[in-house]
């Protein structure tokens, strides 16, 4: 399938790598299926950063949920983006704002969460959770609703 109509940069050509934090690799396309909702989800089981205190590497999975509107992520700009941070000081909690910040700036989903599973160091793991919800509609008043039962 030919996609350079779509304008995509990433799919289907030799991969590099950004060795910094960069949502400038961050790519999108036009949502087919606008006239319903539906979730898509991604799971990143291998995600590393770096404690920008020590610099030791921070493991986790990150998991991504959203419901698109016009435009989506595209999935290998994804794993670039989220590559970006293995040489990046953050703390666990800003990496998963940073995260879904970038995306909804990026697509400006209708709703999107993100949760960080952080693997254990000094014998404490940190599960970091955000949420966003289109202001003035449904989707804030599920943003509202998720927030307050998530465990």
């Amino acid at each position: 399938m030919d996609r350079s109509s779509d304008g995509l940069q990433s799919l289907g050509h030799q991969t590099p790598y950004s060795q910094n934090y960069d949502p400038g690799v961050l790519e999108t396309f036009e949502n087919k299926h606008r006239d319903n909702d539906y979730w898509v989800r991604f799971n990143c089981p291998e995600f590393t950063t770096l404690c920008p205190i020590t610099g030791q590497p921070d493991f986790a999975e990150i998991r991504i949920s959203y419901i698109p509107d016009v435009r989506m992520v595209e999935s290998k700009s994804l794993k670039l983006y989220l590559f970006s941070f293995r040489s990046h000081g953050d703390f666990h909690e800003d990496c998963v704002n940073t995260i879904m910040k970038d995306l909804i700036a990026l697509m400006d989903p209708k709703y999107i969460e993100v949760t960080g599973f952080f693997t254990p160091r000094g014998g404490i793991s940190i599960y970091p959770y955000a949420n966003y919800g289109r202001p003035g509609t449904k989707y804030e008043a599920l943003a509202q609703q998720r927030f307050a039962v998530h465990e």
